[in-house]
């Protein structure tokens, strides 16, 4: 396995991926199977990234950190993150059915339902950052995926 950081090319978002290999994640790439978890675009490329260098054989590696116990202030309990992120990832599985996919033309299509120039309807699409503020700014009520998914049209 082998871990990229990645961006966008909408927002120039930052995250981490996990591939098979670098002829996976080109594979991946092609295909349009990989997008922005916080915009959802598919035009992800590799971003700039230090490697991974290990330690000499010939050196005792060094202490690691101290972890961080459930005492310490403000710390995140990794239980309470994962259950959150579950239920998070479970109320948009449970949603996405009912909401019906616009794609690339999701701000056309939101601001046409808040104009009245199309009927109300529970959407999902791609927008870039500055529409999405575009939307916000006009108080027409939008928000990410919290959750990264395949858009419809991309899987086989």
């Amino acid at each position: 396995m082998i871990v990229f950081d990645l961006c966008c090319g909408a927002g120039d978002h930052r995250f981490e991926a996990w591939f098979a290999s670098s002829e996976s994640f080109a594979d991946q790439q092609a295909r349009g199977l990989i997008a922005c978890p916080v915009c959802g675009d598919d035009d992800v490329r590799k971003a700039v990234m230090a490697p991974r260098v290990g330690a000499k054989s010939n050196r005792q590696a060094s202490a690691a950190p101290a972890p961080v116990s459930a005492e310490t202030p403000n710390a995140p309990v990794p239980e309470a993150i994962r259950a959150a992120l579950a239920a998070i990832a479970s109320k948009q599985a449970e949603m996405l059915p009912r909401s019906r996919w616009v794609g690339r033309d999701f701000a056309a299509a939101a601001r046409a339902m808040h104009e009245g120039r199309a009927p109300e309807d529970m959407i999902h699409g791609q927008t870039s950052p500055e529409e999405a503020q575009a939307l916000h700014d006009d108080g027409i009520a939008a928000i990410p995926l919290l959750v990264p998914f395949v858009p419809p049209d991309a899987v086989n």
